[in-house]
């Protein structure tokens, strides 16, 4: 049984004329018949009774008639979703992203997203970095905007904006005198820093390896305010991303520049290499490349 038989008969049945039939499919008569002759043997059932040179359904032939009409409406349907789909007119995108930082890059670029696509949701949901890309991995959600690097194994990576981490400190720390200052000169330093769930944590434990010295961790939060409170009551010094400073809006705090080495923090979106990528997601990758370009 293929789509023409039914398309075919449910036109005769709709026409109760072959001929009729034959002129609105553009096809000969002679196909026609042919065509509904060999859905009845392939069914085993007479579908039209055709006696006294009139045409009427049997019972089954008004039973098939009813599921080949939806049938029919079906693939109708589908086709116009798929199309609607591939014109970008509906659709979902599930991303992820990292506490704070996706509040700070996305918001944009979502709205002006949504103006040009109306018809595609995004669903949204914080994770942190490294459970990000166990969410990508396991497919719960379609993108995750993460920092560099990612596992290119598993991950294309579309690289976004950059910025540079810096050193926050109270106002009346030592550092606050200083514009700038190498990275070495705070080995003595105690340093509160993120989790180790969270990409900073390695960046900033790795930034000071390179540098000479192991820092010495006095606390240890995965809150962004709550760093920037501990750092202001005089706890420790912290690294983080200049957006963050600019969101902690807190009059204890100075910003230091660290001059080496730098340390820059690349925002990336990646999603997974081998699984398939929907219309909706892949627009949206696009978009956000367009319009976080480095």
């Amino acid at each position: 049984m293929d789509i023409r038989q039914l398309q075919y008969f449910v036109e005769v049945v709709n026409q109760k004329s072959f001929t009729k039939a034959a002129g609105t499919l553009h096809v000969s008569q002679p196909s026609i018949s042919k065509m509904i002759k060999a859905l009845e043997e392939e069914l085993g059932i007479v579908l039209l009774d055709r006696t006294e040179r009139k045409m009427e359904l049997t019972d089954g032939g008004q039973l098939v008639y009813e599921h080949a009409v939806k049938m029919l409406q079906l693939i109708d349907s589908l086709s116009s979703s798929i199309g609607e789909i591939r014109g970008m007119e509906r659709g979902r995108v599930k991303l992820g992203m990292m506490p704070t930082v996706g509040s700070f890059l996305l918001p944009n670029v979502i709205a002006l997203f949504k103006k040009r696509y109306p018809g595609i949701d995004i669903e949204m949901k914080e994770y942190s970095a490294k459970l990000l890309e166990v969410q990508v991995e396991q497919g719960s959600i379609d993108a995750g905007l993460t920092v560099l690097p990612a596992d290119t194994d598993q991950f294309t990576a579309v690289p976004l904006v950059a910025e540079e981490l810096v050193a926050i400190a109270h106002r009346d720390h030592w550092l606050a005198e200083r514009e700038s200052v190498n990275l070495a000169e705070l080995k003595e330093e105690a340093f509160i820093l993120f989790t180790e769930e969270y990409a900073i944590h390695d960046v900033v434990k790795k930034a000071c390896q390179l540098s000479g010295f192991e820092p010495k961790v006095a606390y240890m939060s995965s809150l962004w305010d709550f760093v920037g409170e501990m750092v202001a009551t005089e706890l420790g010094i912290s690294l983080v991303p200049r957006s963050i400073v600019r969101r902690l809006n807190n009059s204890e705090l100075v910003t230091v520049k660290i001059s080496k080495p730098a340390i820059d923090w690349q925002y990336a979106l990646i999603y997974r290499k081998d699984r398939y990528l929907s219309h909706a997601a892949r627009a949206f990758i696009a978009f956000a490349r367009q319009h976080l370009s480095p």
